[in-house]
């Protein structure tokens, strides 16, 4: 078998399946749902009663930049960032890890990113734009989600952005623990990834290698949060979203499966049924930033 044929049929595995570690029941068992969601980017464990992120979403056209998790408290979401930078075969990574609360659900991600450019916005913003990793870029992760030290689900995978988000669970970012297992391409990478790890205040008997593999905690953030979190903003905005969760739980609190919930939720409260399948960071984020990018770049 040629090379081309192997790289082909890798792409073509890697692409149909978003979670090569796990086989859990996938899908609501409404198609219309499941479409819905699909477009949104997301898919469904019936398992752990979770979405998240498919293999090549959307959101995977965007990329990332700071300002992404400066505008996370303005559009509701109260989360938890920590960037770890490092650099590898030439490249600028960017390996982000976010906790938190998402306006209606809690959840957690790992983003893989590399550099693309740097970015001024109308003066008001400068700094990297990193564009989403590509399929050779790929890494195997798994996290564990804990809330007060009882466990709300595991995510594991080959991918570039791996995410879970619980509907009608609150959480305060401090309540969240992530127990994250990372596997870099080789030890050269490993430790190009430990040298972030270190520079962004992990200390030494903060993480684990096996190796290519390093495991560690995201408890409270090593690195500066965003400067729109601010205790003020934290308290107004996590007020909003606790009642968000707690109506989601008192509409759908005798229904037992994602599709009576959300069947309830369109009877009793429509307004919040796009608040379920547009779980994370919302469209409306990305837009206003494409807009100030539109008007304001300069590479």
């Amino acid at each position: 078998m040629s090379v081309q044929i192997e790289k082909s049929l890798d792409e073509t595995v890697t692409r149909r399946n978003d979670d090569l570690f796990s086989s859990v029941p996938e899908g609501t068992g409404n198609d219309e749902l499941d479409n819905a969601i699909e477009i949104a980017g997301y898919s469904y464990d019936q398992k752990q009663d979770i979405f998240y992120s498919t293999m090549d979403p959307w959101q995977r056209d965007i990329g990332y930049c700071r300002l992404y998790d400066e505008l996370a408290a303005p559009f509701g979401m109260i989360i938890d960032c920590e960037p770890i930078y490092f650099e590898y075969l030439e490249k600028k990574w960017m390996i982000g890890l976010w906790k938190g609360q998402y306006d209606l659900v809690t959840g957690a991600e790992i983003g893989v990113y590399t550099k693309a450019a740097d970015l001024n916005i109308l003066g008001l913003f400068r700094g990297a734009y990193y564009d989403c990793a590509g399929n050779t870029d790929l890494l195997k992760m798994s996290y564990t989600l804990k809330k007060n030290g009882h466990t709300l689900f595991t995510r594991k995978g080959k991918h570039w952005w791996l995410t879970g988000f619980k509907p009608g669970e609150f959480a305060n970012p401090s309540e969240l623990i992530m127990d994250i297992t990372i596997t870099l391409h080789n030890v050269v990478m490993r430790d190009a990834f430990v040298t972030g790890l270190w520079n962004a205040g992990y200390p030494l008997d903060e993480f684990t290698i096996n190796g290519p593999t390093v495991s560690f905690t995201f408890d409270s953030p090593h690195t500066p949060p965003p400067i729109t979190r601010t205790p003020t903003t934290d308290r107004i905005i996590q007020r909003k979203n606790e009642f968000l969760c707690e109506k989601f739980q008192d509409i759908t609190g005798t229904s037992n499966n994602i599709r009576d919930k959300v069947k309830a939720i369109e009877e009793q409260a429509p307004e919040m049924f796009d608040k379920i399948i547009r779980m994370g960071k919302s469209k409306q984020l990305y837009k206003t930033f494409s807009s100030w990018l539109t008007n304001g770049i300069k590479k």
